[in-house]
């Protein structure tokens, strides 16, 4: 069986490196608890009807940001790691659309907004790529589950 072609391997760097970079960025602002950042997740716990939960929403979602940025930048995690960004920029999307938020909290022409949808489109972008990985980790969950065998 001939080895999988380097390139798309070697291509997913560039949406890897973008998402570890975008979570990283807002870091900055989601861990010390800035004026911007408390105000966004106020206004979310608020909605939620978890008034006064802001700081644990927001650790919260900075700590599963750190972890996808570490797996998509490992090369032997990179699916997973893509998998569990989408999910969580899903969420950031979601929440922008149907709730209070809006698309532009900032009044700045939408640019968290359309970072998020960058981020999705990567996170999209490496499981197109590797797509070749993902039966290969869906093996690898079932043997964690106790009682599956493979066939």
């Amino acid at each position: 069986m001939p080895l999988p072609h380097p390139w798309p391997r070697r291509l997913s760097w560039i949406p890897a490196i973008w998402i570890a970079w975008e979570y990283g960025y807002y870091l900055q602002f989601k861990l010390p608890g800035a004026e911007g950042s408390v105000f966004l997740f106020t206004i979310l716990s608020d909605w939620l009807g978890t008034p006064g939960g802001e700081k644990p929403f927001r650790l919260f979602v900075a700590s599963m940001e750190i972890i996808a940025s570490i797996l998509v930048l490992i090369p032997q995690t990179r699916v997973p790691g893509a998998l569990f960004s989408l999910g969580i920029i899903s969420g950031a999307i979601f929440f922008h659309v149907v709730s209070p938020l809006g698309i532009d909290p900032y009044n700045d022409g939408a640019t968290l907004f359309i970072e998020a949808c960058v981020t999705w489109v990567a996170s999209l972008s490496i499981l197109v790529l590797l797509r070749g990985q993902i039966p290969l980790w869906i093996d690898r969950l079932r043997g964690l589950v106790p009682g599956r065998h493979h066939a």
